[in-house]
């Protein structure tokens, strides 16, 4: 008999008998008892040696990176690397692919690896709900929320994307601007995504019949925004005034394509991007966007992580954002609404 055969025969998770068996805490009265009446009927034994080799930790904390050209977690890198450089713990950094799941490699290098604590830079819900009972070491979650999933060893800290979200698509309504286009991930797939979506028809809802001109998923890259912009100009066509992109990245790829389409930005098309990345300044126009505040994240993560490792509790935090307005988006003459609503919380 199997651990995994343990918890088939109980219905409990791997994460739950592996703890009965190591005697660890967190295990409700109810699950021990019953895994350890299969243990005793079934006549199970621990193998001492593979216990032993199993509880061995290297003293690294590995980061795990969501997405090979997202330019966000790139900058965080960096930064998570600075902070990590002045403690006693080697920093393991392992890129994957967008639609690869996160937690799956966690497990797979919590086996290899061995460490003391995991980031993770970006992820899915549902993935974590599915396998991270398995996971033992302290992680934090970043630039997504864990605090509705409810494990003890699971932090996180993000900003509120829907309401960051709503806020940009607010203000290009609010500069005159009623045929837009959103480019971003599948909705499926990618929660960032998905709360971003979220928000940008909390702000639709403040304007009565307005809808949106086109929205096209793709990944988060250049090639993603600029191959997502000539679907919008073929859709739209140059009807089309104002373009948000769910990361700076693809509206980066935007305007380029605006560009090759003999079309100006702002003059013919507005362009709205989202996190903040320090390239958006430098790029011309200068692109107007929601900016994340990177480095709070980075100092937060590390802090969070390190605490835990030292037996702290979880923590879930969220930190603020920024509307920057710089050069990429042209304030139109159609008439204005007044004042719009708050996009602080938004409906579900």
């Amino acid at each position: 008999m199997t651990i995994k055969d343990l918890a088939r025969l109980s219905g409990y998770s791997l994460g739950t008998v592996s703890r009965v068996l190591n005697n660890q805490p967190n295990v409700s009265d109810k699950a021990r008892e019953t895994i350890m009446a299969i243990v005793k009927e079934a006549g199970f034994e621990l193998n001492s040696n593979a216990k032993n080799l199993k509880q061995q930790r290297s003293n690294s904390i590995v980061v795990i990176v969501k997405g090979r050209a997202n330019e966000l977690f790139a900058q965080l890198v960096e930064q998570i690397q600075a902070r990590v450089a002045g403690t006693d713990y080697p920093l393991i950094v392992h890129y994957i692919d967008e639609d690869e799941n996160e937690v799956h490699c966690a497990l797979q290098l919590c086996r290899e690896k061995k460490p003391v604590g995991i980031l993770f830079l970006g992820g899915t819900s549902q993935n974590f709900l599915a396998d991270f009972g398995e996971i033992q070491v302290p992680a934090v979650l970043v630039t997504n929320t864990a605090a509705h999933l409810g494990f003890a060893n699971l932090s996180s800290v993000s900003t509120d994307d829907a309401a960051a979200a709503c806020s940009a698509l607010s203000y290009l309504m609010d500069q005159g601007h009623r045929e837009i286009a959103v480019i971003g991930g599948d909705c499926q797939v990618s929660e960032i995504s998905r709360l971003r979506y979220e928000g940008c028809a909390k702000a639709l809802r403040q304007y009565p019949g307005m809808e949106l001109c086109s929205y096209e998923t793709t990944r988060f890259s250049l090639q993603g925004g600029y191959a997502s912009m000539e679907r919008v100009l073929n859709s739209c066509g140059h009807r089309v005034t104002a373009v948000f992109a769910m990361a700076d990245v693809l509206a980066l790829g935007a305007i380029r394509c605006i560009y090759d389409h003999d079309l100006r930005v702002p003059e013919d098309v507005s362009v709205i991007g989202f996190d903040g990345v320090p390239v958006g300044r430098f790029y011309t126009p200068k692109l107007t966007t929601v900016r994340q505040q990177t480095e709070q994240m980075a100092t937060d993560c590390v802090k969070i992580l390190l605490d835990t490792i030292d037996g702290a509790p979880s923590r879930h935090l969220t930190i603020p954002y920024d509307l920057t307005i710089y050069e990429s988006v042209k304030r139109l003459n159609a008439e204005m609404k007044e004042d719009s609503k708050s996009c602080e919380a938004v409906e579900s």
